[in-house]
């Protein structure tokens, strides 16, 4: 939450001081108007952009945090296994007990394989979602660009004009 709040209270700043399109050219009606239509579309861009990167974070950290549970829960599984199969072996008779073991050997390599893929999957996911939200985030700020650059190109429209 804390970063949320950084990265807003950032990008007001950064809006407040990118917003502003200067010119060369004499301050007419029309070069003030461009000028604030200008502005205003830069920070409407600006502010679309941070929406898309706060929902992208949230997404990313969603994820981890299920990519977390998935882990914790198929260890948890894995290592309630290997504990029925300790059990096992410890209950075998003396005679048995070489059996026993291999059994468990065998029955903990399962759940550990079974586990390992689990948390392998869980990784796989929240990695995808890390490059979709990183794409997200590229895709916005290539569109706030392209906002700041034709706003920028009216104000030179106008200023040309007279």
């Amino acid at each position: 939450m804390n970063k949320l709040i950084a990265t807003l209270i950032a990008g007001l700043f950064a809006t407040a001081a990118t917003a502003q399109v200067t010119t060369t050219a004499p301050a007419t009606k029309a070069v003030v108007k461009a000028e604030a239509g200008a502005e205003k579309d830069i920070a409407k861009a600006e502010s679309k952009e941070m929406k898309v990167a706060t929902k992208a974070d949230e997404k990313v950290n969603k994820a981890a945090a299920n990519a977390n549970e998935k882990k914790s829960k198929a260890h948890a599984d894995a290592v309630e296994k290997q504990a029925d199969v300790a059990e096992k072996i410890a209950e075998a008779d003396p005679e048995d007990r070489a059996k026993a073991v291999a059994k468990g050997q065998e029955k903990m390599a399962d759940a550990n394989l079974k586990a390992s893929k689990k948390m392998i999957k869980a990784d796989e996911k929240l990695l995808k979602t890390q490059v979709e939200a990183a794409a997200d985030k590229a895709t916005a700020a290539a569109k706030t660009e392209q906002v700041r650059a034709e706003a920028t190109a009216e104000v030179h429209k106008a200023a040309a004009k007279h």
